[in-house]
């Protein structure tokens, strides 16, 4: 799995640096707002290192993933804006991620309760998704813009974002309670 990371790693930083050196007359900004996939890609990486924090390979290929759908599709390739709907299938993902995180999280405590377990990743699922829309939400405040489509959809799209990430959460979940059990 470590090679596989590193592969998909090493790929899609040489991707990004493609669409990076054709989109050098956009300004400085977009340069590094593309280029910064490479710190977001090492994240895993860095906690590893920094703080000691043991990852396993499998959450780092989720991830990954996640990474390339996110920032290389959406924002590099800019499928956030010429597919409505891609925004949701990240979001989605991204419930997935943190479900997985949470499963990770309850595998290093000792709790019996299967249903405060579901709990558990549910909620930390919304925390996380919660805490997304809030960064979002203060970008758009500090920077312009308007991530959250709020000008289009006044809060619909924040709460489809959420929904989707509880859905992507639920799969998880029920994954988790027929592994366990």
């Amino acid at each position: 799995m470590k090679k596989i990371n590193i592969f998909l790693i090493i790929l899609t930083i040489a991707l990004s640096f493609v669409t990076i050196i054709s989109e050098l007359d956009k300004g400085i900004v977009v340069v590094l707002k593309d280029s910064s996939i490479v710190l977001t890609l090492l994240f895993p990486y860095i906690l590893r290192k920094i703080f000691k924090i043991q990852i396993d390979e499998s959450l780092v290929f989720v991830w990954v993933v996640f990474i390339f759908l996110a920032h290389y599709m959406g924002v590099i390739c800019e499928l956030y804006y010429k597919w409505y709907y891609f925004d949701k299938v990240t979001h989605t993902f991204s419930g997935v991620l943190s479900a997985f995180v949470a499963t990770i999280i309850l595998d290093n405590v000792k709790v019996k309760s299967m249903a405060f377990r579901i709990l558990f990743i549910l909620s930390f699922t919304f925390l996380c998704a919660g805490l997304w829309e809030v960064f979002e939400f203060t970008c758009n405040l500090l920077f312009g813009g308007d991530a959250q489509r709020v000008v289009l959809t006044g809060v619909t799209d924040t709460m489809l974002d959420m929904i989707v990430a509880f859905v992507g959460a639920i799969f998880v979940s029920l994954f988790y309670y027929l592994k366990e059990k």
